[in-house]
């Protein structure tokens, strides 16, 4: 498969975080010849913080994770990841096999089971061949490294065209503290997280409240702002871990917030980048509206149009769907304040298509591959930015053979 025109030049220099190995295998979960598995293991005293997706046939995988998510920090802890398989939809053969993949990590590492967390990505409603994943946790465990975290994310991709990574490091009271993320996702992704699967790695110091507030504070302002098809996924997960490994504490500090948001805005863009066919990053910011509940159902409905979305793929600047889905979309609209803009291209506004516009402008401005399409409602303070991806005929391609 190409890789995506949107992707970054090359996967970022991810620096080792004290307190965190990783290793991946090839266990053949759904493909031969690739691998498909990977094993972080924690330090004991490592905070392990989680956001999970709101489907109602979310995964068993899922479930295990969010039952886990909060209990005792005080030994080691696991993160045992697969592709191939979702392992979603299966019934109560799906609580088996992550029964017995935590019983397995746990027996081999000394790790108690309610600190192992699994995640499965791939196919759903087919039987997850957990005994491949299981023959391989010896190997998995000998192989660990600080620097193996690249191979990890190249061992949860699915769909994807290219390993997503992102770091940030920031000093406070004169030490670095470091963060590293890893994530996949391309396609069925859109808000309620999760939408993908995420693992972010810092050598902070901090509790399990704090952390996990940070956490759903931060993933409303990233991942839960994109979307590429409008599909919430039933598997996917976002863990945070902190090892503590720095000495650090970081509770309450803006300036490692500001490094975690900007790892996890990273993060989520690059998945937008690699939606599935995408040859184009949208940005859909929207100003003016009377809350930002309604900004947001604004911008939603224009991600997520199809109409807009085909438009974009083609280069058409047919601003029309845009007046249509801030009409649809529920939120107050009227028609003589609302303005649209492409850019620093003003399109419409005064109910009217705007007098100094030109279909060439617009229409050269849609041959870029990133493009920021503007929504004032002209009715208030309230706003909102997400991102989304155009919808060409490579999506209809990867999808409507997936499962061969």
């Amino acid at each position: 498969m190409p890789v995506s025109p949107l992707a970054p030049a090359s996967f970022p220099k991810l620096p080792a975080i004290g307190g965190v190995t990783f290793a991946s295998a090839a266990a053949g979960v759904r493909y031969a010849g690739r691998t498909d598995v990977m094993l972080a293991l924690l330090d004991p005293g490592s905070t392990v913080a989680g956001v999970y997706t709101t489907s109602a046939t979310r995964s068993a995988n899922v479930l295990d994770c969010q039952a886990k998510t909060g209990l005792s920090s005080d030994g080691g802890a696991a993160i045992i990841v697969n592709s191939g398989n979702s392992n979603a939809f299966t019934g109560k053969a799906g609580d088996g096999s992550v029964a017995r993949i935590c019983a397995a990590v746990a027996a081999k590492t000394g790790i108690a089971e309610t600190r192992v967390f699994t995640s499965s990505t791939g196919v759903i409603g087919e039987p997850l061949p957990d005994d491949r994943i299981t023959a391989k946790i010896d190997e998995l465990i000998a192989s660990q490294s600080q620097d193996g975290i690249a191979d990890a994310a190249k061992a949860i991709m699915t769909t994807d065209t290219f390993p997503k990574g992102s770091t940030a490091t920031v000093t406070i009271d004169g030490k670095p503290v470091k963060i590293a993320g890893i994530a996949k996702g391309s396609g069925m992704i859109a808000p309620d997280m999760a939408t993908m699967l995420v693992y972010i790695f810092t050598d902070a110091a901090i509790g399990f409240d704090a952390l996990q507030a940070l956490l759903k504070g931060q993933t409303d302002q990233t991942f839960n702002n994109i979307t590429v098809d409008s599909d919430t996924s039933t598997s996917d997960t976002l863990i945070l871990a902190a090892t503590g490994a720095s000495g650090v504490d970081v509770t309450g500090n803006a300036d490692f917030e500001k490094a975690l948001h900007s790892v996890m805005l990273d993060l989520s863009h690059q998945v937008v980048r690699d939606g599935e066919g995408a040859t184009k990053f949208v940005t859909i910011a929207v100003t003016g509206a009377a809350t930002d509940a309604d900004a947001r159902k604004v911008a939603m409905a224009t991600a997520n149009s199809p109409l807009v979305k085909t438009a974009v793929a083609g280069e058409d600047p047919n601003w029309g769907r845009i007046v249509m889905a801030v009409g649809k979309s529920g939120a107050a609209a009227d028609r003589d304040t609302l303005q649209i803009t492409f850019g620093d291209i003003l399109v419409a506004e005064n109910g009217w298509v705007a007098a100094s516009y030109t279909e060439e402008a617009g229409s050269n401005y849609m041959k870029q591959q990133d493009i920021v399409i503007g929504v004032d409602l002209g009715l208030g303070t309230g706003t909102s930015t997400v991102w989304t991806c155009d919808l060409t005929h490579g999506y209809i391609t990867i999808n409507a053979d997936y499962r061969s």
